[in-house]
């Protein structure tokens, strides 16, 4: 049986490993770990089974620039799951809960730069269809996706999509 819930301090070594094995690199560990120590405005959800951390999704903090304008949401990044415990919907079931926490929280969007053949089904739609841009160049348009969560709050809004700086580090 697997359970979601938001990431506890014992959990930190765990999530770690889990996104080392999935990225087979430490560069979205490292990224969680710096975002864990310089935003306090983060949702980090785990996936648990039979009491071992097996699943891990990150949101933290993404502002949309539009000259002197923003708008502040999240972005869904990253995401991972443990080689032995993928195609069983862990995935999905990580990013569902990710996406009603912060629908409850009135957070206005959530984009990723992920896999077009599998966000689409949450409701992701390329951020370009919304006047959208990645800050960096060169990232795929079908790749680069956004959810609105309050579509009142959203109207009109456009422009560039920016990370926290820390996500600089591994692109």
């Amino acid at each position: 049986m697997i359970s979601i819930r938001r990431e506890c301090p014992a959990d930190i070594a765990a999530i770690r490993v889990v996104n080392e094995a999935a990225f087979e690199e430490s560069a979205e560990a490292d990224i969680v770990d710096a975002l864990r120590d310089a935003c306090p405005d983060l949702l980090s959800l785990v996936a648990e089974s039979d009491g071992e951390i097996v699943g891990h999704i990150l949101f933290s903090p993404v502002t949309i620039e539009d000259g002197p304008q923003s708008m502040q949401g999240m972005g869904l990044a990253p995401m991972a799951v443990t080689s032995n415990h993928q195609r069983q919907g862990i995935g999905s079931k990580l990013v569902e809960a990710g996406l009603e926490i912060l629908r409850e929280q009135g957070r206005p969007f959530v984009i990723v730069l992920g896999h077009p053949e599998f966000y689409p089904r949450f409701g992701f739609v390329p951020a370009s269809h919304r006047g959208l841009r990645c800050q960096w160049e060169g990232v795929p348009d079908a790749a680069f996706m956004v959810v609105v969560l309050d579509e009142a709050s959203m109207v009109g809004v456009t422009g560039v999509a920016r990370y926290r700086d820390e996500f600089d580090a591994a692109m």
